[in-house]
């Protein structure tokens, strides 16, 4: 795994880029924004996607598979991740030739220097959050600039350059990559205990957050319910800031939510009068409207606007994604891959299943996380769903852990029957075949390729 050097100076002038790992939902938005501001692009990645091909089809050539030979004589800088080893051949050829060496969140920061800046950052519910507000600007005549960690439903697209002065990014705290950019608006939503691999403690993972929140040059927003945040508040410097939460002294509350057929209707509270926003159920997390809400409303627009703008957001991609409908079953997909995301991936499931049972299937995702939360994720998975699948750990950018399967976490449930460890995937597909039954809502659940079961799932429940 590659750190990000901070401190490293940002070439004033980038010609030609060469993306490692181009498909990722990250870099290949960033990559279409250099794309559409006329840099030449070339990359490579492990396997086909449709992000590939988008790209391809947008101009930049992209090989499967890695090699130092692609990385091109023009090449001006190579982009990475903190995800890709260190013998790399593309990265090893770049150190050869002396190439500069951009973490993605370099390339991002050259791209938004000089921008009024909202950088959406903590634990959990950025992707939604940073769509929302994205959406809600657009809907407003801002026309931003954005990248964002998912595709944006709406826009079938998790980047884009706008005409206005605005950009918004989902800003990522995994590596300390947030810390690189310069913005005029910072969100946290909450902090957790989680990416200790890189900061090692807590306390660093906060003190990282108050770095951050003190770099808004016009407007700080907290989340009022969670105490990291409050927190960071406290300690952080910021010519003005605002909170939002469910909390009673919350600037902009969140009073109530209600469904109604197939929507959420999410009440929020704003000097006094109260506004309510529809969102449809795979885009209604209330509290993260809340914390959109708050950014826009500290920004001046007019809060029956905000309201309207909100109502557009239609959702983001692999979060609560429907993918398909068989023999009654629905099929569903999330990025969720930490304990606090599972719960409420699942309660949004139980909200609409109505009769039917929550049958989860659960990649973990990290061997230290799996190591250390096993007994969360369980706990989560046995009170919210009535079965649950267990696959085996995706590593990402860890080398495995002796010891450390998926079967952590089905050995941690109370009640064994509840649970199964099947970490051969059409094993795992076969069992949701075997036990869902018209009414169920089967739901994937991580952040790394589980998705890619789905196809094996819908042919297990096709009658």
């Amino acid at each position: 795994m590659i750190k990000p050097d901070l401190n490293l100076e940002i070439p004033a002038e980038l010609g030609a880029l060469h993306f490692v790992g181009i498909g990722g939902s990250g870099m290949s938005g960033i990559a279409r924004l250099f794309l559409d501001a006329g840099h030449r692009v070339t990359g490579s990645d492990r396997s086909e996607s449709a992000a590939v091909q988008e790209l391809r089809a947008a101009g930049a050539e992209v090989w499967i598979g890695h090699d130092a030979a692609q990385v091109g004589s023009d090449v001006d800088a190579l982009v990475v991740t903190g995800a890709l080893w260190a013998d790399n051949p593309e990265y090893q050829e770049a150190l050869r030739r002396g190439i500069p060496v951009l973490h993605r969140a370099h390339a991002l920061a050259f791209l938004v220097r000089g921008t009024r800046l909202i950088a959406v950052s903590g634990a959990h519910g950025k992707s939604t959050t940073t769509g929302m507000v994205v959406t809600a600007l657009r809907e407003l005549g801002a026309d931003p600039s954005f990248v964002n960690g998912g595709v944006i439903a709406g826009y079938g697209r998790s980047s884009g350059h706008g005409s206005g002065d605005w950009w918004v990014i989902e800003a990522d705290e995994s590596d300390g990559s947030f810390e690189l950019y310069d913005p005029a608006v910072v969100l946290v939503t909450n902090l957790d205990d989680d990416h200790l691999d890189h900061y090692g403690s807590a306390q660093a993972v906060e003190d990282a957050f108050v770095r951050v929140a003190s770099r808004a040059s016009e407007l700080l927003v907290t989340s009022a319910d969670d105490s990291g945040a409050r927190t960071v508040a406290a300690r952080a410097t910021a010519p003005r800031s605002l909170t939002f939460g469910t909390a009673a002294d919350a600037d902009v509350r969140l009073v109530a939510e209600r469904i109604d057929a197939d929507a959420v209707i999410t009440t929020i509270v704003v000097a006094g009068v109260e506004h309510d926003v529809r969102l449809p159920v795979a885009a209604a997390i209330a509290i993260n409207a809340t914390g959109a809400f708050a950014v826009l409303a500290g920004l001046g627009f007019e809060p029956a606007g905000i309201a309207r703008g909100l109502e557009a957001f239609a959702g983001t991609g692999r979060r609560f994604e429907h993918h398909a409908t068989v023999a009654g079953v629905r099929v569903y997909d999330d990025y969720a891959h930490h304990p606090t995301e599972v719960v409420a991936a699942l309660e949004t499931a139980r909200s609409v299943v109505g009769a039917g049972r929550v049958i989860a299937v659960h990649q973990p995702h990290l061997y230290s996380r799996t190591q250390a939360m096993a007994g969360e994720f369980a706990e989560a998975y046995e009170r919210l769903a009535d079965h649950t699948v267990v696959l085996d750990v995706y590593g990402a950018r860890e080398d495995p852990i002796p010891g450390v399967t998926g079967a952590l976490v089905a050995e941690r449930f109370r009640d064994a029957s509840r649970v199964d460890y099947l970490p051969d995937w059409q094993a795992a597909a076969d069992r949701v075949g075997e036990i869902a039954r018209p009414g169920d809502l089967v739901m994937t659940l991580s952040c790394g390729d589980v998705y890619r079961i789905i196809p094996q799932l819908v042919a297990a429940l096709e009658p």
